[in-house]
């Protein structure tokens, strides 16, 4: 496989897991994704930002998270997050922790 295909699919996976996440299971919160898997939708656009800035391309983390979810994070937030109960939140600092560090 030459290296654009290559590159054609990984994006259009990456495009089929956002759509995924952000279309068809809002009801994943991601807390519970942090928690489970170690990462979450806003780790996803911090990865697209920090390859964004990479390549010479000044994006913000709230950009990127714009870029994202489509619309302000704050804004689909509200829409689509729940309170986490304080057995999560234990949860997610550890899992935080190990998996993004000082990051946010």
């Amino acid at each position: 496989m030459d290296d654009q295909t290559r590159i054609e699919l990984e994006a259009a996976a990456f495009r089929a897991l956002r759509e995924h996440l952000m279309d068809k299971r809002t009801d994943v919160q991601n807390i519970d994704l942090m928690n489970l898997a170690g990462f979450c939708r806003n780790c996803l656009s911090r990865w697209y930002m920090e390859a964004a800035n990479e390549r010479g391309i000044e994006m913000s983390k709230d950009e990127a998270r714009e870029i994202f979810y489509g619309m302000p994070y704050d804004d689909w937030k509200a829409q689509n997050q729940t309170a986490a109960s304080v057995a999560k939140q234990e949860e997610f600092k550890k899992a935080f922790a190990e998996n993004v560090g000082g990051a946010d």
